[in-house]
Order: C-alpha cells, then sequence, then structure tokens
C-alpha cells in the first residue's frame, strides 16, 4: 500500500489514527502493531506469514540471549554469542533464499552454458516487498540486544511496532533498535500535538513524491526506453532520474518521519541535501543516512573500520559497498553501482581529494555528475541498457544537430512544467548544504519561529494540489518498494 494511494490517504490513515486518539494513549503500540499488520497484508499478502515468522524468532531470540548472558553462559549454542550467531545467519539465509537465489541461479546457469555446458535449472520467487527493509531492522534488534545496549523487548506488540511499524516497513528509513527502543517504551504523549507537528512533513513528502517525482518519472522512462538516444536524451534521461530518485525517496522518509511523529515516534532523518554534496564521500554522508549508519555500526566497524592501515580500510570499504549494491537488488547493475561508488570513495582517500578545501562549487559539480553517472547505472534495467545510455552519454554521435538533439518521443510526450522541473534538478547543486526543508518544518537546526511558520504553510499550502493528483490516479510506486 502506497502513502500516495487513496485507500492510504482516505482510509487507512483516518483510521488508524482515529483508533489512536479515541482508545487510551497506553494502547498506542498495539494500535500501530495491528495496524501496520494489516498494512503489510495488503500489499505483501501471503508474505506477512514471513514477516510473522521473521518476528517470532527474533523476538525469541532476544529474550535468549537476554536470559543467557543472565545466567553468565559463555560457551556453546546456549550462550548469548551463540544466539546471536544463528538467528544472523537465519535472517540473512531467508534474505539469501528470497532476494538472491535467483539471481544466483541465473549466473550458474549462464557461466555454465559459457563453459560449453547444458546449464542449470534457474529459479523464479516473488519477492517480499521490504524484506531488505524489516530483514536489517531484525538484525538490528538481535545485536543490539547482544551488545548491551538496549535490554530486549518482553512485551511482543512493543516489538513488532519496531518490526513492523507502517511509516517504516517497506521503505525505511532505516530504524536502529537503540536509537528507538526508549520512544517505544514511552507511550505518554500530547497526541493532538503529535499530529500537528508531523501533519505538514507528511505533506511536503506527499508533494515531492506526487507532484515532482512522478513529473520527472515520465521524463527518465522515455528517455530510457529510446532505442537509439542522442547525447541530449541520454543526459537528459539521466538528470531526469536523478530528479526522480531523490524526490521519491526522501518524500518518501518526509512522509515516513511525518507519521511516525503523528505518534510520537522520531525517525531518524534519511537526507541532508545530497546534491551539494562536494565529494563522494559526502555525498554518502548525506543520501540514505540510515543504510549508510546501519553499515557503519553492522558491517564497517566490526571488520575493522579503518583501524588496519590503508590496505584494511580500502578492504573494509570495498566489502561494504559492494554489499550496499547488492543490498539494493539482485542484479549485476546494483553490485557495480556499489563497486563504482566504493571505487569513488577509495579514490578521494588515497588522494586526499574529500578533504580538499576550496573551489567548493567546482568540487559540486564534479561531484554531482559522477553521482548522476552512477544513477544511470542503478536505473538500467541491464547491462546493455546501461551501455547504450552510457556510451550516448561520453561519446556523442557526431555534433551535428540530429546526433545532439532530442528523441521525438521526448519532444511530444514532455509538459512544460517537467521541463521546468528537470531545469531545477542541476540546479539543486547550488542550494546551502546546511538547508534542509523537512528539519526547517519541524524546527530545528536553529530554526527560528517564524522561518519555521513559512515553511509549515508552503508544505500545508502544497498539499491539497499533492492530494488531488493521487486521487486522479497520478502517482506511481514508491522506487524504493522494489527492494
Amino acid at each position: 500500500m502506497s502513502f500516495a494511494a487513496p485507500l492510504f490517504l482516505w482510509y487507512f490513515l483516518p483510521a488508524v489514527l482515529l483508533a489512536h486518539w479515541i482508545l487510551p494513549v497506553r494502547f498506542r503500540n498495539a494500535i500501530i502493531a495491528v495496524f501496520s499488520i494489516a498494512f503489510y497484508a495488503v500489499g505483501g499478502k501471503e508474505f506477512v506469514l514471513l514477516l510473522l515468522t521473521m518476528m517470532v524468532v527474533n523476538y525469541a531470540a532476544g529474550l535468549a540471549i537476554g536470559r543467557a548472558r543472565a545466567a553468565d553462559r559463555t560457551r556453546g549454542l546456549t550462550s548469548p554469542k551463540g544466539i546471536l550467531v544463528a538467528t544472523v545467519a537465519g535472517d540473512l539465509a531467508v534474505l539469501a533464499i528470497w532476494k538472491y537465489l535467483g539471481f544466483a541461479s541465473v549466473a550458474i546457469d549462464q557461466l555454465g552454458r559459457a563453459l560449453g555446458g547444458s546449464g542449470s535449472p534457474v529459479i523464479e520467487l516473488a519477492l517480499p516487498i521490504g524484506i531488505s527493509f524489516f530483514t536489517f531492522h531484525h538484525l538490528s534488534y538481535v545485536v543490539d540486544v547482544y551488545r548491551g545496549t538496549r535490554t530486549p523487548m518482553r512485551n511482543p506488540l512493543t516489538f513488532a511496532t519496531y518490526i513492523a511499524m507502517f511509516p517504516q516497513l517497506i521503505a525505511g528509513p532505516i530504524v536502529r533498535y537503540h536509537e528507538i527502543a526508549d520512544q517505544l517504551r514511552n507511550q505518554h504523549h500530547d497526541r493532538w500535538g503529535d499530529f500537528v507537528e508531523g501533519f505538514p512533513r507528511f505533506a511536503w513528502g506527499l508533494f515531492k513524491k506526487v507532484v515532482i517525482a512522478d513529473s520527472l518519472a515520465t521524463v527518465a522512462d522515455t528517455a530510457f526506453a529510446t532505442s537509439d538516444p542522442t547525447f541530449t536524451t541520454a543526459w537528459v534521461g539521466a538528470l531526469a532520474y536523478t530528479g526522480q530518485i531523490y524526490f521519491d525517496f526522501s518524500g518518501y522518509s518526509d512522509m515516513a518521519i511525518g507519521l511516525g511523529m503523528m505518534f510520537g515516534l522520531r525517525l531518524p532523518e534519511n537526507f541532508r541535501r545530497p546534491y551539494s554534496a562536494d565529494s563522494v564521500t559526502d555525498f554518502w554522508r548525506r543520501w540514505h543516512m540510515s543504510l549508510s549508519r546501519w553499515f557503519r555500526d553492522y558491517l564497517y566497524i566490526p571488520l575493522g573500520g579503518n583501524r588496519g592501515g590503508r590496505t584494511a580500510t580500502y578492504r573494509n570499504l570495498s566489502i561494504v559497498f559492494l554489499a550496499t549494491g547488492l543490498w539494493h537488488g539482485a542484479a549485476w547493475t546494483f553490485v557495480l553501482w556499489g563497486a563504482y561508488h566504493g571505487a569513488l570513495l577509495i579514490f578521494e582517500r588515497a588522494t586526499g581529494l574529500a578533504k580538499v578545501e576550496g573551489y567548493v562549487m567546482v568540487r559540486r559539480a564534479v561531484t554531482f555528475v559522477l553521482v548522476v553517472f552512477g544513477w544511470v547505472l542503478f536505473r538500467a534495467a541491464d547491462l546493455d541498457e546501461f551501455t547504450k545510455m552510457a556510451g550516448a552519454m561520453l561519446v556523442p554521435d557526431g555534433l551535428t544537430l540530429p546526433a545532439l538533439g532530442l528523441a521525438p518521443e521526448l519532444l511530444t510526450s514532455t509538459a512544460p512544467h517537467e521541463w521546468v522541473l528537470l531545469a531545477v534538478v542541476p540546479m539543486l547543486v547550488l542550494l546551502p548544504g546546511t538547508f534542509v526543508m523537512g528539519r526547517v518544518i519541524d524546527g530545528l537546526d536553529g530554526t527560528s519561529p517564524r522561518r519555521q511558520l513559512t515553511a509549515r504553510l508552503v508544505a500545508l499550502c502544497s498539499s491539497p494540489y499533492a492530494a488531488l493528483a493521487a486521487v486522479a490516479g497520478g502517482f506511481s510506486p514508491f522506487l524504493y518498494f522494489q527492494f
């Protein structure tokens, strides 16, 4: 169920808010848990059983780790470490089977045929919606309990609220257990005040998704579908997708954060003006920040981080970014996208470019172009499509007007307002890196009351148009639903 769908806007959200307002405040977690399972069942259908099974196993594992620590068991499968290893292995096995087994079977089949064999069976499994996100929440839970940073949840409904909380269940932000454990235990809030605080952030995210991202999507889809793109068509498509994925995903995150606030929960920020980054290293401090923090805490630092010298640091960065690519999808394009960004980070670290000062706009422009090129690899359906688009972007087929001009499909299908939005995308580089509209709406970062009020009015005034566009069927699924 999409946050931009009429079913959610006009039926589901009013129903859960009404239940939250009518029933005693101590029932907040139970209300969120029950409605969240129903929310997932609408889109995930039979995979709700998979989600529930993983929840039961990880809930029991957290309690078992707590009991093992209390009993001071230090060895064997019933020790805290033994239980952790078994649970993590089980969670990763579920993710591997449902998300990567088909990809692996295709690769093995292709390799066998390349070596002259007859090939092997190809496995096709439907991908459970949001599996990457709720798997990472389960992993965060058992690891944080094992580390002792937070105690295990004893109330199963509170645990279900953490894992299945509908604002972040299927597309993040990825909430580490220690970030929200105390909030889940505190159910005493000003419910009307929470709604007043959260709704403008939700409205702003809806506008970004329905009005901006979905308008750019039509341009990107047309350009990528062109059989023989020109230099200009390829760059128009790349820029359109660059804007689409940012406004789509950051719009979802704004909506999720706003929804969390309506129930008295503060979810972590996920974006901080990523296209104002002045290096690729800086970009990853601003883009999908909750994923970066998760990999830092649960993979990069356990591997040794930057404590083992240059070679070890570069190895750890390579592992993290290959994992980042695979986390996004089971395809060679995602693996290479992760490797591409990992290589850029290693290059910046090796040369010291990430610490260079001065020439800010030049560094921003270079970073932006590198990121745009990476998005082409991310968006491409396969390596052939990437080669087609990248070739047109890097090597123009001559300097004649037909070679540089736009594809006829773009000229006939792109509306005037879509061209305007497309022109805005590269201008994002010029915006201050410290200005984040969502945080201004929330009154954070030292925002003055007058500035906050202005931002809230802008968000609220934009919401009716976005809601009407959603009702008219003018929205597409969020891009990160596929991960």
